[in-house]
C-alpha cells in the first residue's frame, strides 16, 4: 500500500524562499533587508515580491505593513520597491472587498470600496512610474488597476506597452492584460485574447513560461461558454493542438527553468490536461510539482481549490497507471 500523497501547499514561500525572507524582513520593519533582496532579483522576481505583499491580508499584519511601506516612501519618495509593494497591497485589499464574482453579483458598496482602494493605489503607482519610468513592477500593478477601474482595454494596453519596452516577456503583466482583453472585462472578441497569447508565446524564447498564456486564454474562453458547449470546446482539435504546442514550447521543453512563476505554469498545464483527459501528461506534471499548488486553475474547476487539486491529481495518477 502506497503512502498518502502530500496535501497541496499553496504557500508561495515554499517554492520561492525569497518570499519568506521578504515576509520576515517586513515583519521586523527591516527595510534595508527588503531592499537588498529586491535589488538582487530580476523583474520577474521583484514582481513576485510585490504580489506576495498583496497577499498579506491579516489585519494585525496589514497595519504594520502599511506603516513600514509608507515610512520607506517618506524616507525616499523614489524608492523603487516601496511604491509597487504599497500599490499591490492596496489593489489586493480592494479585490478582496470586491470578491471574484462577475460584476452583476457585486454590490454597490463593494464596488465603491473596491474603487476607493484602487484609486489610492493609482496615486502611489503613478508617482512611482513618474519617478522611474522603467519600474516594471509599478507598471504591472497599473495594468491591473486599469482593469479594476474599468479604464478600458486600450489604456491597459498602453500601460503594458510601456512596461514591455523595459521587459518584453514579463509574464505577470501579460497575464493581467490577457484578463483585461477577455469579454467579461473589455467586451472585446475572443480572437484578440488568443492572438495576444500566441504572439507573446512565440515572441518569448523557447522554454520560457509565457506559453502558459495560451492555456490561460482557452480556460477563460471555456469558462465563458454556456453548459453543453464548454466540454466540446477544449476537446476540439484546434484547441488541443494549441495546448500541446504550448506545452512543447514550455513545460516539456529542455530549456524550461524553475524560476519565479514555474509553479503556476505547471499547475495550469496539469489542470488543462486533466480536462482534456490526458492522464499521463497531467500525472507527469503533478509528479514534478509534488505538493506545490496555486489557486489557478483549481478555483475555476471546483468550489475548493485544495480539494480539486487532490481529486484531479488522484484521477490523473490512477488514469495513467502511475504508482502513487
Amino acid at each position: 500500500m502506497h503512502p498518502p500523497l502530500p496535501a497541496p501547499d499553496f504557500d508561495a514561500a515554499t517554492a520561492y524562499p525569497e518570499i519568506g525572507v521578504l515576509r520576515a524582513a517586513l515583519a521586523a520593519g527591516d527595510w534595508p533587508a527588503v531592499r537588498r533582496l529586491w535589488d538582487r532579483l530580476d523583474w520577474a522576481g521583484r514582481s513576485h515580491l510585490a504580489v506576495a505583499v498583496g497577499a498579506i491580508a491579516r489585519p494585525a499584519e496589514t497595519a504594520h505593513l502599511i506603516n513600514v511601506l509608507r515610512a520607506a516612501l517618506a524616507a525616499d519618495p523614489g524608492d523603487p520597491a516601496a511604491g509597487p509593494m504599497l500599490g499591490s497591497h492596496l489593489i489586493s485589499a480592494g479585490w478582496r472587498v470586491r470578491g471574484a464574482s462577475r460584476a452583476r453579483y457585486v454590490s454597490e458598496r463593494q464596488f465603491r470600496e473596491f474603487h476607493e482602494h484602487l484609486r489610492r493605489a493609482e496615486a502611489v503607482l503613478i508617482e512611482a512610474t513618474a519617478r522611474d519610468p522603467e519600474n516594471v513592477a509599478a507598471w504591472q500593478m497599473r495594468v491591473t488597476s486599469a482593469r479594476g477601474l474599468e479604464l478600458g482595454a486600450e489604456e491597459a494596453q498602453r500601460r503594458y506597452d510601456r512596461l514591455a519596452r523595459t521587459d518584453p516577456h514579463h509574464l505577470n503583466a501579460q497575464t493581467s492584460l490577457l484578463q483585461m482583453l477577455c469579454p467579461k472585462w473589455s467586451r472585446g472578441p475572443w480572437d484578440r485574447v488568443h492572438t495576444f497569447a500566441r504572439e507573446r508565446m512565440l515572441a518569448a524564447p523557447e522554454g520560457a513560461h509565457n506559453a502558459v498564456l495560451v492555456v490561460d486564454g482557452h480556460l477563460e474562453h471555456w469558462l465563458d461558454l454556456p453548459g453543453g458547449e464548454d466540454g466540446e470546446y477544449l476537446m476540439s482539435q484546434p484547441v488541443r493542438d494549441e495546448i500541446y504546442a504550448a506545452a512543447y514550447r514550455s513545460v516539456w521543453h529542455p530549456a524550461f527553468r524553475r524560476t519565479f512563476g514555474w509553479v503556476y505554469v505547471l499547475n495550469m498545464f496539469a489542470g488543462v490536461f486533466t480536462m482534456v483527459g490526458d492522464h499521463r501528461a497531467a500525472a507527469g506534471l503533478f509528479a514534478a510539482l509534488g505538493p506545490l499548488a496555486t489557486e489557478s486553475p483549481w478555483d475555476y474547476l471546483g468550489g475548493n481549490p485544495g480539494e480539486t487539486f487532490v481529486t484531479r491529481r488522484a484521477a490523473a495518477i490512477a488514469g495513467a497507471g502511475v504508482p502513487a
